[in-house]
């Protein structure tokens, strides 16, 4: 029976010209400092072709007019090396284990990507990743090219892969939307257990603990990416990290952060009192991101454009701006020079799948792509005020406010793989108050 990836590969290869030989790389072990190497995590299109998670690993996928393959380079079992870093799944089982065609151990790659491109027209790899494959592949090109006298060709085409295996993953199969429900609700019990251990906690480095040992306990083995907890004026830097400050206990805090499990991706965030109970200023922008937020959430289906769910943001973001007083002027033309932009300067959302930031194009030929049944979108309007917008009143200051959802474009509609957090200003006191 085939695999999940073995069939994405015989998609992929479905879509590739005849003579043509894609490569693929797992990735290497990154030092962190001294002899201490950071947790290995597999490229994700390496992983989404074969599911194997080690390093040092090459792919070649071969396409001729007779034959398909899929060849794979791995570590070879070595037992000294097993018992200081771990099992190694080794050439021998790799068939078996992967469903692949042939293997052969990383050392022999040289010598057998030559016997593999021989005669081929075109090698696809990812432009992205280029800079990383130009030695290699000059050098098989070079190699090649010196055997012509004996009848043998070099490929003569260099192909970006990612145009090919990026737009296969903007749509997710049924068991891709199947693990990321799983991640998402794994996320959503994170994020509960964050706005539940708030109130006990005195530094966001202790929220982030409790956020990320409930991703463990269901059964996420690791964080999506590296984990928000923002507290105050933290909460106005977009990608803060650090989550080391004391928690100002009259301030919101912002968590946003994803278990990932079985390689795919949850991204949530949300915004609750440190106290369990909202100031006024804080319900009245908070209640005006979540209007927007469930406006645009509103409209996703099949048909509507990408840039329409940001539109659809920006107008209720800006009206609500004007109606609490911190902009002045009319709807239109405060959207068209942008004056929003101090407070909400980023996109309402981005393609979520292995990586969550995930591949894809957002335009085709130019123009804002349509949504389609198996698209996998965020959507996370967020306002920004720190204490830096002197010309705005004192009282909206180092308020940062962003309310995320993982939704999944359905052929009728869309659906909110998220669900299940308390929302409204109402909800988080209630929950808060009862947890």
């Amino acid at each position: 029976m085939d695999s999940f990836y073995s069939k994405n590969r015989d998609k992929l290869l479905s879509q590739m010209p005849e003579n043509s030989v894609a490569v693929v790389a797992s990735g290497e072990e990154q030092i962190r400092n001294r002899d201490v190497e950071f947790e290995f995590r597999a490229e994700s299109d390496f992983f989404y072709l074969t599911g194997f998670t080690e390093p040092d690993s090459v792919l070649f996928l071969i396409k001729r007019s007779d034959d398909n393959q899929a060849v794979l380079f791995l570590r070879p079992k070595d037992p000294e090396q097993e018992t200081w870093q771990g099992r190694r799944l080794g050439v021998d089982s790799a068939c078996k284990a992967l469903q692949i065609d042939q293997a052969w151990s990383i050392d022999e790659l040289d010598e057998q990507a030559l016997v593999l491109l021989e005669n081929m027209d075109s090698i696809f790899v990812s432009f992205s990743q280029l800079t990383q494959w130009s030695e290699s592949i000059n050098a098989w090109i070079a190699q090649l090219k010196q055997k012509v006298r004996k009848g043998i060709a070099a490929p003569s085409n260099i192909c970006d892969l990612d145009k090919i295996l990026h737009e296969m993953r903007v749509f997710k199969s049924s068991e891709e939307v199947n693990r990321m429900r799983q991640a998402a609700q794994a996320s959503v019990k994170g994020h509960l257990a964050a706005m539940k251990a708030v109130k006990s906690s005195k530094y966001e480095y202790q929220v982030q603990a409790a956020l990320e040992s409930e991703f463990m306990q269901q059964g996420s083995p690791r964080v999506a990416f590296t984990s928000i907890v923002a507290s105050a004026d933290n909460a106005c830097i977009l990608h803060y990290t650090e989550n080391r400050s004391k928690i100002d206990k009259n301030a919101l805090v912002l968590v946003d952060a994803g278990a990932e499990i079985d390689g795919y991706a949850g991204d949530i965030t949300t915004t609750f009192p440190a106290s369990g109970q909202f100031c006024e200023a804080q319900a009245n922008l908070y209640s005006l991101v979540l209007k927007a937020q469930q406006s645009a959430i509103q409209i996703i289906k099949p048909g509507v454009t990408y840039d329409e769910v940001h539109q659809t943001t920006l107008k209720v973001l800006t009206a609500g701006l004007v109606e609490l007083g911190i902009l002045k002027g009319s709807l239109n033309d405060l959207i068209k020079r942008e004056a929003y932009k101090p407070f909400f300067m980023h996109g309402t959302g981005h393609w979520l799948g292995m990586d969550v930031h995930d591949v894809g194009d957002y335009k085709k030929q130019g123009e804002w792509r349509e949504l389609k049944a198996g698209m996998v979108l965020t959507v996370e309007p967020g306002l920004y005020i720190s204490s830096e917008h002197s010309d705005v009143d004192a009282k909206w200051h180092n308020i940062g406010i962003r309310i995320e959802d993982d939704v999944l474009v359905t052929p009728k509609g869309h659906e909110v793989l998220t669900k299940g957090l308390p929302r409204t200003v109402a909800e988080i006191e209630a929950w808060m108050a009862k947890n």
